[in-house]
């Protein structure tokens, strides 16, 4: 702390009581804001709630009597001059205060208690300290301070009621994604790593670089005071497509040039890359790594936020709130739609009010920074409040007829043969089928689903003419319209079903049931058309690895079950282990021509890989702990090439291999490591399998350990 200036008015400056210390009680204030452990550099503050610091003198004491002292904050170009007053009332929320109480004033120190307005810009604000008497003026430079939203306060535009929900969606540095698809669903941990060095920093540094603050710093700084405004920018600057942003998206083809996304464990490593590179964007990210690390940057920012999977996501390239999907009559689906159905697609909620709507659509808002469709002209989705999804107030700003059609639109399969259309059928369950988020203190998932959709049946629909209606949140006056596009149709004569029995895993025969029902009343000849083919979660599927064609007799008005089998050998050679197969039956008239089909589409579960720790999963800080890290091959086969690898940010530096040349039936890989951590919080280690008779990587498994003091 130095003077940078002393200014004399009309007489002299004594000099005998000189500021020569500023204590910014970081501990005591840390604690009191709920901001322990986010930095090591600066003093990290929640708008709206005071923070003390405390000025030591040398030479006499301060004399409040003759010597006022002015406390000025500057953010970008922009002032107020904040004078201490002598008070122990309960600051105005609404402005500046800088007050002493009685009883903190001693012979060289004074206690100032500050407090921002709960409406500040979350940004590093410098401060300055005035010291003034009639004849003179010192100003010294105290230093900054970071100051962030605050969901502990009432009045705070994201304040968030629940302790435990505050726990879970600001404090917590552990998350868990959801993966895989609805019939067989697979999670694993994402460390957030808000408490991880330099993370903090880092978002700070986002909102310096990005366009908004870059054309104009004054009016960005003072939008920052909106959570709405601050998770655009946030949602925009995570994908690099239209600025210096943090990560680069990729979805097939080689990833030598960078990290493969499945990779990544952390957004710390992400961050920290992307700040060292001077905002070069990291390689390489998809769904779920933009929307954890924009969890992470939003939790850093004080904005409660949580990751949410949406299984059988649609992506409606023409806006239409529907999806066509194309079949040959043999069961392939082919590659003919713009459109397309992720199995699954990783957002972000974050909570907050909107004033510039009604209480009808506080609360949880969907921000999604997967680069796909431009909003106002650059790459980033929402906030959309999920109300406005679920009640179908499509005008509600952002993005809302994009983020509903992810979650409810139909699909509409058609039956080509020879450029013809020789079947058609409506599936109005399979967009949406399951909304996913981590449980409060559980590794569980919660579901989301009826927050996002009503029953399919007459629903309002917000159209120019009565949105005014659903700002004034009386959904009820809304238009109310049947969803069903086309007129009530007869009951087909044939109806066939698909399922897939139990939760499919590696090395295991997949088993399924087809169900036929005859309507008609006489017996008919049928031909059972099954196709599978796989995939990858966001892509169309490639050629079939399996096909099955049977000729089937079916009585009137009877139902047949057939059942089937794929051999693991059938997909051991050609499936990757975090593919998906896609999987579909047609159903053939050889009389009529009629045509009727249903598909699924199923993961299959990796054989696990195992992690034990000495002492187990709560280790202290600075300490080594061992690790046993194994892979049993349960296969049927000899694996060559055998290598285990294990890694974990703010574990283990760099990653640590174990290699055979062959892996035999029943035998096993194994790597003992040394773990230490240097920070506080939850941290992941990840271990995967791979093999020289397979392309990618076999197995992958994550292991979360608690870092204590």
């Amino acid at each position: 702390m130095d003077c940078i200036q002393q200014t004399n008015i009309g007489g002299t400056n004594d000099g005998h009581c000189q500021l020569r210390l500023v204590d910014f009680e970081g501990h005591i204030n840390h604690i009191s804001h709920e901001t322990l452990g986010l930095s090591r550099k600066h003093l990290v503050v929640r708008r709206g709630k005071p923070f003390k610091l405390t000025l030591r003198f040398h030479g006499r004491s301060w004399n409040p009597h003759s010597e006022g002292l002015v406390l000025e904050v500057w953010l970008g170009s922009l002032s107020e001059r904040i004078p201490v007053q002598f008070s122990d009332t309960q600051p105005n929320p609404q402005h500046w205060s800088a007050n002493i109480h009685p009883g903190s004033v001693h012979s060289e120190s004074v206690t100032i208690y500050i407090c921002s307005p709960v409406r500040s810009s979350v940004a590093l604000y410098n401060l300055l300290l005035h010291k003034e008497t009639r004849q003179s003026r010192s100003t010294y430079a105290v230093g900054s301070f970071v100051l962030l939203c605050n969901p502990w306060l009432k009045d705070d535009p994201v304040y968030m009621p629940q302790e435990d929900q505050r726990q879970e969606y600001i404090k917590s540095d552990y998350g868990v994604v959801f993966m895989g698809t609805n019939l067989n669903v697979c999670q694993r941990p994402w460390s957030f790593g808000q408490y991880e060095p330099g993370v903090l920093e880092a978002c700070l540094k986002l909102l310096e670089v990005s366009p908004q603050h870059l054309n104009d710093k004054t009016r960005d700084y003072i939008l920052r005071a909106d959570p709405a405004y601050l998770s655009r920018v946030v949602c925009a600057m995570v994908n690099c497509n239209d600025d210096l942003g943090i990560l680069l998206g990729k979805w097939q083809g080689s990833y030598e040039s960078g990290v493969n996304p499945t990779e990544w464990g952390g957004s710390a490593d992400i961050l920290r890359r992307w700040v060292s590179s001077n905002f070069s964007p990291v390689r390489y990210g998809q769904c779920w790594v933009f929307a954890s690390v924009l969890c992470t940057v939003m939790r850093v920012l004080g904005i409660p936020s949580r990751v949410v999977t949406v299984f059988n996501a649609a992506h409606d390239t023409d806006a239409n709130s529907s999806i066509e999907e194309f079949y040959s009559s043999t069961g392939e689906k082919l590659n003919l739609s713009k459109d397309s159905i992720w199995n699954f697609h990783v957002w972000v909620e974050c909570w907050m009010r909107r004033p510039d709507l009604s209480a009808a659509f506080d609360g949880w808002q969907v921000v999604d920074p997967t680069p796909q469709e431009k909003s106002a002209g650059i790459f980033c989705c929402g906030p959309c409040p999920v109300a406005a999804v679920q009640q179908r107030c499509l005008r509600a700003p952002f993005d809302t007829p994009f983020i509903f059609a992810s979650v409810d639109a139909d699909v509409i399969r058609l039956i080509v043969r020879n450029g013809q259309v020789v079947g058609r059928t409506v599936d109005t369950e399979r967009v949406g089928k399951v909304i996913y988020t981590k449980g409060i203190g559980s590794d569980s998932p919660e579901n989301l689903t009826p927050a996002y959709k009503m029953k399919k049946r007459a629903q309002p629909v917000c159209t120019a003419r009565n949105f005014s209606y659903c700002r004034s949140a009386v959904v009820s006056s809304c238009q109310t319209a049947e969803i069903a596009s086309s007129p009530e149709e007869p009951a087909p004569g044939l109806e066939v079903s698909l399922k897939i029995k139990g939760k499919q895993s590696w090395g295991e025969s997949i088993w399924m049931s087809v169900t036929v029902t005859n309507n008609l009343g006489h017996s008919r000849v049928l031909v059972e058309h099954l196709n599978a083919q796989i995939k990858e979660y966001n892509r169309s599927p490639q050629e079939s690895f399996w096909e099955m064609h049977k000729e089937v007799h079916i009585q009137p008005h009877q139902t047949l079950t057939l059942q089937h089998t794929i051999p693991a050998s059938e997909y051991e050679s050609v499936l990757a282990a975090q593919n998906i197969v896609n999987l579909a039956v047609v159903i053939k008239d050889e009389q009529t021509k009629e045509r009727v089909m249903h598909a699924q589409e199923f993961n299959i579960s990796s054989p696990q890989i195992s992690m034990e720790i000495e002492g187990g999963d709560s280790l202290h800080i600075y300490k080594e702990h061992t690790v046993q890290v194994y892979f049993t091959n349960n296969l049927t086969k000899t694996l060559d090439g055998a290598v285990l690898t294990v890694e974990g940010s703010g574990l283990l530096k760099g990653k640590h291999e174990a290699r055979l040349a062959h892996l035999n039936q029943g035998k096993k890989i194994e790597k003992t490591v040394s773990i230490m951590a240097s920070s506080l919080g939850t941290k992941i280690l990840m271990a995967t399998f791979s093999h020289s008779n397979s392309p990618t990587v076999m197995s992958r498994s994550y292991h979360k350990v608690t870092i204590t003091a």
